[in-house]
């Protein structure tokens, strides 16, 4: 039976250098058959990061060179990396015939413009977030304010001090 699709988000990260049972979980998620949702702004970087890398022992280059990835972009017309397709019409009616699809679960990582337009558009399923014990004084937030319409999932503290916290949208 197919699983349910949801988009889900989790924060920038790189598996394959890090450590401990925080790290297992991340991996174990790039186990799970999934469809990457990804920004043409991100494209080419992680494409030319992921594609050749030889010093990945923890599976994550295998896994995106292999699942199906979806490039949003109104300019885009070739991805150039293998399993990518360009998705050029209307956010919302690309992303709901994404969802209508029978198969895997839709996962986005960073691409923080292409958050933003999913969660204005109410097409986050779910929220995955790793929390990691550092402050960084800038960047682009998740969420313009705190957020009352969020269901607490789950939380699973590891003992590197990151955390993982899954919420979904209270509908």
């Amino acid at each position: 039976m197919p699983t349910s699709r949801q988009s889900s988000l989790t924060s920038v990260h790189d598996p394959t250098r890090s450590s401990g049972c925080h790290s297992r979980c991340i991996r174990e998620r790039y186990r799970s058959p999934t469809t990457s949702l990804i920004g043409a702004s991100q494209l080419c970087p992680s494409g030319q990061l992921w594609e050749f890398r030889a010093d990945d022992t923890a599976g994550v280059s295998d896994y995106l060179n292999a699942v199906d990835k979806y490039v949003v972009s109104s300019t885009l017309t070739e991805p150039g990396w293998q399993n990518s397709a360009v998705l050029r019409g209307p956010l919302v009616d690309e992303v709901e015939a994404l969802k209508a699809a029978p198969g895997r679960d839709i996962v986005t990582t960073g691409s923080i413009r292409l958050v933003h337009a999913l969660i204005a558009a109410n097409l986050v399923d779910e929220f995955r977030l790793f929390v990691f014990p550092v402050a960084v004084g800038r960047g682009a937030r998740l969420f313009d304010s705190a957020r009352e319409d969020l269901e607490l999932l789950e939380m699973r503290p590891f003992t590197s001090g990151v955390v993982l916290l899954r919420y979904a949208p209270k509908r």
